[in-house]
């Protein structure tokens, strides 16, 4: 069975953008982005895959990516931000999506739940914090790029109500940049 990811860089201050969204704050330059961008590739929008020279990177780990409406609709986004996996958006205000884009508008958990029970590479989600905290009964796994800058306000990792989940620490990678690489899995 694949798993749920929620693979998201994080503040240590536990904020996944500023208040309006951004994200200015985090670190993009740096030894980790060697690091992630090997192990992770897939991560990275279609548009950066071929100037980072991944464009015929294969997919490691997700074919799936479920993105919140706010994390979708990212100022100066794009329409197919991850053309090469499957996309979802969960969201009952967006319309208009290119076919490539699939619109969750209801029952998101039951949705989760059909995926994970495909075949495939694990389901990466990849924010927002409102989705996060909506879908950790199904969160399997957490990756978080922790990187050393507090915003001191912002979206928070999760954001809203969620009954108490224990994870466990599986795995820590800590990079020269100051961006510590941590992977939880649930108890």
């Amino acid at each position: 069975m694949r798993k749920l990811v929620y693979y998201v860089a994080v503040t240590l201050d536990g904020f996944i953008a500023a208040e309006d969204g951004t994200y200015d704050g985090f670190i993009f330059e740096g030894d980790h982005m060697a690091g992630i961008n090997a192990h992770y590739p897939e991560t990275l929008p279609t548009q950066f895959r071929e100037p980072f020279g991944l464009t015929d990177a294969p997919n490691q780990h997700f074919d799936t990516v479920l993105m919140g409406r706010h994390t979708y609709q990212v100022p100066g986004g794009l329409a197919s931000p991850y053309a090469h996996l499957r996309q979802f958006v969960v969201s009952t205000q967006v319309t208009g999506t290119p076919s490539d884009v699939e619109v969750i508008s209801s029952d998101a958990i039951g949705r989760v739940r059909s995926l994970k029970a495909e075949d495939g590479l694990d389901v990466w989600l990849c924010g927002g914090g409102k989705l996060a905290a909506e879908l950790l009964p199904e969160i399997d796994r957490l990756l978080l790029k922790i990187h050393p800058v507090v915003f001191g306000r912002g979206i928070p990792l999760f954001d809203g109500k969620a009954d108490i989940r224990k994870f466990q620490r599986t795995d820590a990678r800590l990079f020269e940049s100051g961006v510590s690489f941590m992977t939880y899995d649930r108890v």
